[in-house]
């Protein structure tokens, strides 16, 4: 039985005292398969470079995190597009990008114009987009339908929206990231996933945040995708070797590593 952890910062700082002992846990519970999202420039080498220490588990993506669209945006997105050509990196995602309007609206117009300009970026390389939203899922979703592009294909990382929402993503290409929120009380997640057919899921982390109960309150870490496999178990009524096996198959399918 193998896991797979599909969104993972495994290169934050919050690892730097115990890497090697949390890749070992991962191990131990058979996640085997850990995508790193970039964030931004400060953060690629970091990346990069725990993606080399352990690159028998490690798939890095590259992108420009919503978070991080400030003024100079443009010569962030350079920074991506020169990486992206760098004939001796590969990369499995463009991501995380998206619309995040929880924390600062100031730079609104910069997320949406960063945001399509790497969705160029996700058709110009053949790679799955990995969409980050928060208080923007309708933006994000509208800006995807309004590429009309079938090659335009990813997963819509740590879903938070209503069944609806999940409905249309999934018209439109892409999957949906299910995390520890899914085991969160009344997080309205559960009647998602229990709607959504396994076949459009995929399970995450998104270490260090956001963890599964009963591990609320402590860093998250891929350890615990199997808390979250057998919470989507138990709503969808599956066993845990089908959760493990299907949402595997679904991330080696999408980011092309089969």
């Amino acid at each position: 039985m193998i896991f797979t952890d599909s969104h993972t910062h495994l290169y934050a700082e919050e690892f730097d005292n115990d890497r090697d002992e949390m890749f070992l846990r991962a191990q131990q519970n058979n996640v085997l398969h850990l995508f790193l999202p970039a964030i931004d420039s400060k953060y690629h080498e970091r990346m990069l470079q725990v993606s080399r220490n352990y690159s028998n588990l490690c798939y890095p993506m590259m992108g420009l995190h919503p978070t991080s669209v400030k003024a100079n945006y443009l010569e962030e997105l350079n920074v991506i597009a020169d990486y992206l050509l760098n004939p001796e990196l590969k990369f499995y995602a463009i991501g995380e990008v998206g619309i995040d309007l929880y924390w600062d609206k100031t730079f609104e117009e910069e997320q949406r114009l960063a945001f399509s300009s790497q969705m160029d970026l996700a058709l110009k390389h053949d790679l799955p987009l990995v969409i980050h939203t928060r208080n923007s899922m309708d933006i994000a979703l509208n800006m995807v339908a309004e590429r009309r592009d079938p090659k335009l294909r990813g997963v819509f990382h740590c879903f938070s929206g209503n069944i609806q929402q999940a409905e249309r993503a999934v018209r439109l290409g892409f999957m949906l990231g299910i995390g520890g929120v899914v085991t969160y009380k009344n997080s309205g997640l559960q009647a998602v996933v229990e709607h959504i057919d396994l076949a459009h899921l995929l399970l995450e982390t998104d270490a260090p945040w956001l963890p599964p109960v009963p591990h609320r309150g402590q860093r998250n870490e891929p350890a615990y995708i199997p808390v979250i496999a057998q919470k989507v178990a138990e709503i969808k009524n599956l066993s845990l070797e089908d959760v493990a096996s299907v949402t595997t198959a679904n991330a080696k399918k999408l980011f092309n590593i089969l």
